[in-house]
């Protein structure tokens, strides 16, 4: 839940993280005790889907229209046949997009469940992000919405006998505005049911209030909710007395529009003036054992949010869900991390642990302290992969980065596409799928951390609808939609592309090429030195549009090198003095991506590249 984040970023920090956060905690640098001298064996894929798009097959893509117009998704459209496609990307974690019963102007009121105001809701089917029920699941994705747990149960089931995890969403830092949980197991209240809502803190309030004022719905001169369409609902008018904080950390009775108005701050113990209202970790736990932090909160009195997020969390991975993303982990204190994630830990040592954050000062301590398994690499190598695709940076961009996120690149999960994203293939980012490739190569290959691909990424899908509140670029996450260059791949279920143009074949092949190579080779969790800038100053055949690196581990080696450029390149490269006397002479090489030949002249490789080609080589050395 990017949208608007940055505009809002420094007001929050402000208002909730102030200096007085960051005292009592030991400073975030990179530090030997942390730093991993022997790199993971372990390498994963993340697939994102859009749960309630994945399967539709409905092509109409009416602006604003309803499920019946437009189609829905269910978990049902997760076949053996569709969960076999998956996971034959390399795929080992499945991380189902909106599952929480979440917000939506559609009539569930025979299935007990109450009507939400379009006034307070993003879109027509939703925002994810806006969640309503924390222990149930959105009912759209039920082909019988009274049995939608149980289908649910049964997805994940599936999923695991394909050989794949199950990771969902946890939204900590704000819920529904009208949040009301059905589902919730007996001696457990929902969010605010015991509040004092005379006062605008308390730490054991869920929320923090504008005593004395009344709710006011936003307004905006060019939006009006369901596109303009009567509802019964839709009269400018939502009954929220007295007002809560909004979710991104607004404190007026009303919002503006480009606030998360949908949505209400959760309140972690964090007073009004930034300090806080509970322990705080001491310095030695920093980059300590997750059954260290567990026992450093045995003791402590937590506030009640904490405890909400517990028995949630707790209820999921006893569902046999196997871990979750935090949206906008950042914007929670980092101490509330380190309790809940050392108690997900204890329940599910292998839970997988991703979260979105997007400051790169905070990243040691979310890791080394907040016990995240794995954050967004969004900051430095998403947006840098980006501008040089767009021609803004220079490929040598990478090697900065690279270097800072030594002590850590493990948990720094790569992407080029998530919800949030551009498409790709949209006009806005590439307008071509094929010219994000080399970056592709980079994203899976540079480090031992994930890769995550978001359904359709890997046949091109533009995300070109208007579909309503969402607009073209990204694919909405507010709407009922189709997703067309998927939709053909899906091909009414047989997932064989059989609608699928050849370009969209091709580029399916490659992806799955290339994430099957990360997550087989042993050096791609191995060892990293770049050879770029040394190949750029030596040798006149090799060009600023190319980057190349070498990975190896436990007798194998790999050279990955890389055209950005839409030109052919003629490629001559050699490997560094320091690599090349570790390594011994080149005795043969191999491309396993391209299968081109690959010449060898001492320790000079030369080749041609494609544009926006890449070769991942296979070395043997005498070493």
């Amino acid at each position: 839940m990017r949208i608007v984040y940055f505009l809002v970023q420094a007001a929050l920090i402000g208002c909730l993280l102030s200096c007085d956060s960051k005292q009592n905690i030991a400073k975030a640098e990179p530090v030997a005790a942390v730093t991993t001298e022997t790199p993971s064996t372990e390498k994963a894929v993340v697939y994102q889907v859009f749960t309630r798009l994945y399967g539709n097959t409905n092509d109409t893509n009416k602006p604003w229209g309803t499920a019946e117009e437009n189609g829905v998704g269910k978990f049902s459209d997760f076949t053996d046949t569709a969960l076999a496609d998956i996971k034959s990307l390399g795929t080992t974690h499945v991380w189902y997009t909106g599952v929480p019963h979440h917000v939506l102007v559609r009539d569930y009121t025979a299935y007990g469940i109450s009507n939400d105001d379009p006034d307070v809701v993003k879109g027509r089917a939703g925002s994810p992000y806006a969640v309503k029920d924390y222990y149930s699941v959105n009912p759209d994705l039920a082909d019988n919405p009274a049995q939608r747990l149980e289908e649910f149960d049964a997805l994940i089931a599936r999923t695991h006998a394909h050989g794949m995890k199950v990771i969902i969403d946890i939204v900590p830092n704000h819920v529904a505005r009208n949040y009301q949980s059905l589902g919730r197991p007996e001696g457990i209240s929902d969010f605010g049911a015991h509040d004092d809502t005379s006062v605008t803190y308390a730490r054991d309030n869920n929320f923090y209030y504008v005593v004395g004022e009344d709710f006011e719905v936003p307004t905006a001169v060019d939006y009006q909710p369901l596109g303009g369409e009567a509802h019964p609902l839709a009269d400018g008018k939502f009954d929220e007395s007295p007002a809560k904080w909004t979710g991104n950390g607004a404190r007026a009775p009303q919002p503006d529009i480009n606030d998360w108005y949908e949505t209400v701050k959760v309140n972690y113990g964090v007073k009004p003036d930034g300090s806080y209202d509970f322990a705080r970790l001491p310095a030695h736990l920093r980059g300590a054992h997750w059954r260290q932090h567990a026992a450093f909160w045995v003791d402590k009195d937590v506030p009640d949010s904490w405890r909400k997020f517990y028995d949630i969390t707790q209820f999921w991975l006893a569902r046999g869900v196997d871990g979750f993303r935090y949206d906008m982990a950042e914007m929670v204190p980092v101490e509330f991390w380190s309790y809940l994630n050392s108690a997900i830990k204890q329940t599910n040592p292998n839970a997988f642990i991703l979260a979105e954050v997007y400051n790169p000062d905070e990243y040691r301590n979310y890791i080394q302290l907040g016990l995240m398994d794995y954050l967004y690499d969004k900051v430095e190598l998403y947006d840098t992969l980006k501008a040089i695709i767009q021609g803004e940076a220079k490929p040598a961009a990478i090697i900065p980065i690279q270097a800072r996120m030594q002590d850590i690149e493990h948990h720094m999960l790569h992407f080029l596409e998530n919800h949030d994203e551009q498409r790709i293939a949209s006009p806005e980012f590439a307008g071509d799928p094929f010219k994000a490739l080399p970056a592709m190569v980079v994203s899976v290959t540079l480090s031992s951390s994930p890769t995550m691909i978001y359904f359709g990424q890997e046949v091109g899908e533009p995300g070109a609808q208007d579909a309503g509140f969402g607009k073209p670029s990204r694919t909405s996450i507010f709407d009922y939609v189709g997703v067309p260059n998927h939709q053909r791949w899906m091909n009414d279920g047989a997932f064989d592309g059989g609608q699928s143009t050849d370009d969209e074949k091709a580029l399916r092949n490659y992806y799955k090429k290339l994430l099957n190579l990360s997550v087989s080779e042993p050096a791609f969790t191995g060892h990293y030195a770049e050879i770029h800038q040394w190949n750029l100053d030596q040798s006149t055949r090799y060009n600023e549009q190319l980057f190349s690196f070498v990975r190896w581990r436990a007798g194998q080696k790999i050279l990955v090198v890389v055209n950005f450029s839409a030109q052919n390149s003629s490629v001559s490269l050699e490997l560094p003095p320091a690599i090349a006397n570790q390594w011994g002479p080149v005795i043969s090489a191999t491309d396993t991506l391209e299968h081109r030949p690959v010449s060898i002249e001492g320790q000079q490789l030369s080749l041609e590249l494609a544009p926006y080609g890449s070769s991942i080589i296979h070395i043997k050395t005498e070493r």
